[in-house]
């Protein structure tokens, strides 16, 4: 009973995701299950970007470089070999094997910036990856893409929509013992004065670059999630739009909270399907992107430090006042 009350946000986290997981044996929704997976995939997405904004403060604009890096190489693995689980276990070892290098390659290359020049660096860095697929055809297909077949155990979509699911609670896990451990308290306090971190002996850099190689490869595991759920890849998984996603994800849920990117995909994705819809009903939601930036700005409005964060920080308010008010008790 203790650790619950101690971990109420855990535990709220696994009812929820058992809930989830027992949504689709009692409730049959193609359209559902599809915008489920869509959400679990662009959590995984908004928690590795978080690691990088909320916990080690920084910004990046190329995020989607590490999201396009492996779809792109699920995708032409699947489609020059047989559809088999070898071949895909394979393809996915060389995929994290890829995104983790070139995690590490950008992050020994850019980290050593500060702010707004880091961030436009790797917007840059991104782009050179975007053009690269473009005029690729011999490989990528250019802007048209291509298909691929998927091992049979994917097909299913009642399966991979639990399969996205456990990614997505195994990444909070990971990523929640990560920041608590010693390396996530330095980069903590990164985030909050990278200089005094630096005065203490910790050598910056190679912390930075630990959480760019962590962030990169979790965000390359988002991409293959993303392209087997279309078993289609074309160009724009590299886009800066992607990159946007999960920059807005995570401050609309709360900026170095994890529960926040999760809550933040999820109601994009939620406000994203739900505004296409209209759009079929009425010609005004057409422009459905004006509703969406409408949302966004109520959101930022009412909740300044993200959902999760705003919500912090009123139960810590109303902690203190209750606090004060039993002293003064006490006292009279």
């Amino acid at each position: 009973m203790k650790w619950l009350r101690t971990n109420k946000g855990t535990t709220l986290f696994w009812i929820v995701a058992a809930f989830l997981f027992l949504l689709p044996f009692v409730y049959e929704s193609r359209n559902l299950m599809i915008l489920l997976t869509q959400i679990f995939i662009f959590s995984v997405f908004a928690m590795s970007y978080d690691l990088l904004l909320g916990f080690t403060g920084i910004v990046s604009f190329g995020h989607a470089m590490f999201f396009g890096i492996g779809a792109y190489s699920i995708g032409i693995f699947m489609k020059r070999f047989e559809p088999t689980m070898l071949n895909f276990l394979l393809a996915l070892l060389a995929t994290l094997a890829l995104t983790a290098m070139v995690s590490f390659l950008v992050g020994l290359l850019t980290l050593r910036l500060k702010s707004h020049f880091y961030a436009m660096l790797t917007l840059s860095l991104s782009g050179l990856f975007l053009v690269a697929a473009e005029k690729w055809r011999s490989l990528t297909h250019g802007n048209d893409g291509f298909t691929f077949r998927v091992p049979e155990q994917f097909i299913d979509r009642t399966d991979y929509y639990l399969i996205c699911l456990l990614i997505m609670a195994a990444v909070f896990m990971i990523l929640k013992r990560f920041t608590n451990s010693p390396l996530g308290r330095v980069l903590q306090a990164i985030r909050e004065n990278e200089q005094r971190t630096e005065s203490l002996g910790f050598h910056v850099l190679h912390y930075k670059i630990a959480a760019s190689i962590v962030s990169g490869v979790l965000a390359g595991v988002a991409g293959i999630l993303y392209a087997m759920s279309l078993r289609f890849v074309n160009t724009s998984v590299f886009s800066m739009d992607i990159t946007l996603d999960a920059l807005l994800m995570t401050i609309i849920g709360g900026v170095g909270t994890l529960y926040g990117a999760m809550i933040g995909a999820g109601l994009i994705e939620f406000a994203h399907d739900w505004l296409t819809e209209l759009a079929k009903e009425h010609w005004i939601f057409e422009r459905w992107i004006i509703f969406f930036g409408i949302i966004y700005i109520l959101v930022v409005m009412f909740f300044p430090k993200g959902i999760v964060g705003t919500l912090r920080t009123i139960t810590w308010k109303r902690k203190k006042q209750q606090a004060v008010n039993k002293k003064e008790k006490l006292a009279g």
